[in-house]
């Protein structure tokens, strides 16, 4: 099952990965009120997309969804969250998320903070992932910090053996990245240092982007070995 929080963040090169393998999956629009009814003993690996809006916000599809993922959590089935997934995890494993003083979006590189972890495992000694956020989660109690990088210091953990909450978005795709660039540009502010310009977060976006493809297929593919 994928989650996902807006049309603009869909499951992108999970969505693939999954379509590959012949895996049937059924995607969620948590923010339409579709996870009214979800029963929430059937599901054997959960996938939580990004979106717009933040953990802190007041809304009750927010609430319902990390009650959701609490009980995930309790049934030890494989959880992976990018951006407000993420976040998500991070929350309902008793974190803080918090806003920062700058967003950071771009190719942002990865500072490996684990040796030994299985969901790194394959993964190239120095690679990126394209990220677009505002906020950014706290380590949970219990937690192993995976990936940092110069500004987040929690790019990523694992939480048990279940569990990856991921900052950023590994499943972006070319059509995404060339979509979300020209539908906000008034987020685009040359000023923060955090930022990439438009021009560098296109430029080689094809090879960029198979680099990132590798390296999500890396983290999706531990995920998926943890079916039962």
């Amino acid at each position: 099952m994928i989650l996902t929080h807006a049309e603009f963040c869909p499951p992108g090169h999970l969505g693939a990965v999954l379509a590959a393998r012949g895996l049937d999956f059924r995607v969620i629009r948590a923010d339409l009120g579709e996870l009214a009814g979800l029963d929430a003993e059937r599901p054997r690996a959960v996938a939580i997309m990004g979106g717009p809006m933040s953990v802190n916000d007041d809304l009750p599809w927010l609430r319902d969804e990390l009650a959701l993922l609490r009980r995930f959590i309790e049934r030890r089935i494989p959880l992976i969250g990018h951006c407000l997934g993420g976040q998500l995890l991070a929350r309902a494993l008793g974190a803080t998320v918090r806003h920062q003083p700058y967003t950071e979006m771009g190719w942002q590189p990865m500072q490996r903070e684990s040796r030994d972890s299985p969901w790194l495992a394959g993964l190239p000694e120095r690679f990126s992932i394209f990220q677009w956020h505002g906020d950014a989660f706290d380590l949970p109690q219990g937690a192993e910090r995976l990936l940092s990088s110069p500004w987040c210091e929690n790019q990523g953990f694992s939480w048990g053996d279940h569990v990856l909450g991921l900052q950023g978005h590994p499943e972006m795709t070319e059509e995404l990245v060339r979509r979300w660039i020209a539908g906000w540009p008034h987020l685009l502010d040359p000023s923060q240092p955090s930022q990439q310009s438009a021009e560098d977060m296109l430029a080689g976006l094809p090879a960029k982007v198979a680099g990132l493809n590798r390296v999500a297929e890396g983290f999706y593919r531990h995920w998926l070995s943890l079916i039962d």
